[in-house]
């Protein structure tokens, strides 16, 4: 981050986490680069529209067409461009109304495609192209995921077997150079897809385990706090929503891997997050909850 705009310094370094309170507002209000609020502001007064595609009673947008309601018109909710696909992996029982993966869809439309589980693609042959994005027992951080995936595809190439990368396979590239790092950058400025598991965390086990995502790294963000205001009792506060986990993703992966300077572009992902959480919060101050 330039030192020549310490605006932007104290902005980028309050994503960072959702400590407190105080800081959540801020990170959500005030130090994000979104777009204006009016027009959801607006359709809220109005109460719950249609949805134009299957006429359903929604507020702001449709959660299973993937549309905004008649209230809000398309061409007043901002538009994301993101540098890598998105394939979101639904739980067939969790609840659409509920879920933030709809924003990413509504948000980022070129870029997103949803899929109900057990009707998934099959993603043995990108491999080399894709990661998933799931807190588990063998994922690693984005960082760590520069050497694994230098390590296990040298290694294939040497033994013509497959395989995966596990955190055993970290600690075995621990000496590597500085140039082998590089060269795993390399790599992942070659990745084409993330693959994020919109579900329940009690949902995940059988998607997790199905052999079609068996390939791939698995990387886990370990250093963002939830803000979501539905985060499961009993859940680590690092457990993100859908939303929240491809934001975050999109920050790293910019910063980490294109290695550029972060300016706000993905901001916009949370235009639907970050409104909903402000009523939410006002709503809870109201009742004496906060």
């Amino acid at each position: 981050m330039s030192s020549e705009n310490p605006l932007k310094e104290k902005r980028t370094a309050g994503l960072a986490s959702c400590r407190t309170t105080a800081s959540l507002e801020n990170d959500l209000l005030q130090m994000l680069q979104i777009s204006s609020h009016d027009v959801l502001a607006a359709a809220q007064k109005k109460g719950r529209s249609k949805c134009p595609k299957c006429k359903g009673s929604r507020m702001f947008y449709c959660y299973t067409c993937y549309v905004p309601v008649e209230s809000v018109p398309t061409e007043e909710i901002p538009h994301v461009k993101l540098p890598l696909k998105i394939d979101i992996i639904k739980h067939p029982n969790e609840n659409d109304g509920k879920s933030t993966a709809a924003h990413a869809k509504l948000l980022a439309q070129d870029a997103v495609t949803v899929h109900t589980f057990p009707c998934i693609p099959d993603y043995h042959e990108q491999k080399n192209e894709i990661i998933l994005v799931f807190p588990g027992k063998d994922s690693v951080s984005l960082k760590d995921s520069i050497l694994l995936l230098n390590n296990y595809e040298d290694k294939n190439k040497a033994s013509h077997v497959y395989e995966p990368p596990t955190k055993q396979t970290k600690l075995s590239t621990e000496h590597d150079t500085g140039e082998k790092q590089e060269n795993g950058k390399v790599k992942l400025k070659g990745l084409k897809k993330v693959v994020f598991i919109d579900s329940t965390w009690n949902q995940t086990n059988k998607i997790i385990a199905d052999e079609r995502l068996q390939d791939l790294v698995t990387v886990e963000l370990t250093e963002r706090k939830t803000c979501f205001w539905r985060h499961q009792k009993g859940s680590p506060d690092t457990y993100l929503s859908t939303i929240e986990a491809i934001y975050y993703f999109m920050v790293d992966y910019h910063t980490l891997i294109l290695e550029e300077n972060y300016h706000g572009e993905y901001d916009n992902l949370l235009f639907f997050f970050s409104y909903m959480y402000r009523l939410i919060k006002d709503a809870k101050h109201s009742a004496g909850k906060l």
